[in-house]
């Protein structure tokens, strides 16, 4: 029995993306905390429900302020050592960095899930983006040397960040197809007769999101019967989309769901789910809809390329163009029997190769758990 804390950057994930972990790991024996910043009582509620322990920690989710990650790890480290932790798992890109470097000043185990590579990685000319990006680097790089292994979810993923200096030992290197999915939670639903297209993310440019819009405006012109929706929220930070241009998607007559707790009504709703991001670790939200047999368009991108087999489960189509996009939509908007095979093929895929528990023991192998 070992005790294990799970961090991450926003608690509801805890039990969106790693609660059959903690299940599978306090099932093995195992003392599971977990911290992020935060909680509401219903999440607190839940994950204490299923056994663990729930510490919040104070992080400022989005953007760089120096004075704030000093404090995050500090917080972090005093937890650590308080608990008596022995192994340290975390995901996304501040508990990575900040909870190695707490977890190696205390002498404990560490290991990182590079679950995408995200803002700080995409090309840009801004100085301040380049600024935060050769930190952010940095920093990456003196947290993984701490590690004992480093997880990813897609080959262009660990590529790109060995090359960029982030992850001077190849030997740590380990790879899972994502987080899984329970195809018993999301299972297959009636598909609908009528061409109706979703997203579901955060209000990103990096997400696609500008380029869904403007493809859904293309496709409307000319099938006036196609339906769209948006379902997800405004991030705040430095890439998100303004509160007026989705005014003027709505405009237009993009359906705007707002947050889901639960997503399943709404891929439920829908015929075809899309995702044109420009590049991910492996979308959850591409799996969710294929386990309930949706086929999917997404980008020819490092993450999404993975989710979707071309042709039979979905379509690819290149990164950050709109027209390419509007006439896979257009495509798929012709064709419902084609939409059903495609979906059909898309659960069969999701439960060979995301469902999560064969996700989970892959990863709890790789942590000698």
């Amino acid at each position: 029995m070992r005790k294990i804390l799970i961090n991450g950057s926003y608690a509801p994930s805890l039990i969106n993306f790693r609660g059959h972990l903690i299940q599978q790991m306090i099932a093995r024996g195992h003392e599971v905390h977990v911290s992020a910043p935060n909680f509401e009582k219903e999440t607190v509620d839940r994950l204490l429900k299923m056994g663990a322990r729930v510490h919040e920690v104070k992080m400022q989710r989005t953007g760089v302020g120096l004075a704030g990650d000093v404090k995050y790890f500090f917080q972090l480290r005093r937890l650590m050592k308080k608990v008596g932790v022995e192994l340290v798992l975390n995901y996304t890109i501040k508990p990575n960095i900040y909870g190695g470097l707490a977890a190696r000043s205390i002498g404990s185990e560490s290991a990182s899930i590079v679950s995408g590579l995200g803002y700080a990685f995409y090309e840009t000319n801004g100085f301040k983006h380049r600024v935060v990006q050769t930190l952010s680097r940095w920093l990456y790089k003196r947290a993984t040397t701490a590690n004992s292994v480093v997880i990813f979810q897609n080959p262009d993923d660990r590529d790109d960040f060995i090359k960029a200096g982030c992850l001077l030992d190849r030997n740590k290197v380990r790879m899972i197809n994502g987080s899984g999915v329970d195809t018993n939670y999301y299972s297959v639903a009636r598909l609908p007769e009528a061409p109706i297209f979703l997203i579901i993310s955060r209000l990103l440019v990096s997400k696609g999101v500008r380029e869904y819009a403007n493809a859904a405006r293309i496709v409307m012109s000319r099938r006036p019967d196609c339906k769209f929706f948006i379902a997800g929220f405004l991030d705040g930070g430095p890439d998100s989309v303004s509160q007026n241009e989705l005014d003027e998607w709505i405009g237009w007559g993009i359906e705007f769901l707002g947050h889901l707790d639960d997503v399943r009504p709404a891929i439920e709703n829908c015929s075809i789910y899309v995702l044109p991001s420009y590049r991910e670790g492996t979308p959850r939200t591409v799996l969710e809809a294929s386990a309930m047999g949706r086929a999917s368009i997404v980008t020819d991108a490092p993450g999404c390329r993975e989710t979707v087999i071309q042709g039979e489960t979905g379509y690819l189509v290149p990164v950050r163009e709109s027209a390419a996009l509007a006439d896979a939509m257009l495509t798929m908007a012709e064709d419902p029997a084609m939409r059903a095979k495609m979906g059909g093929a898309a659960r069969k895929f999701c439960e060979e190769k995301y469902a999560v528990s064969k996700v989970n023991n892959t990863l709890i192998n790789h942590l000698d758990l």
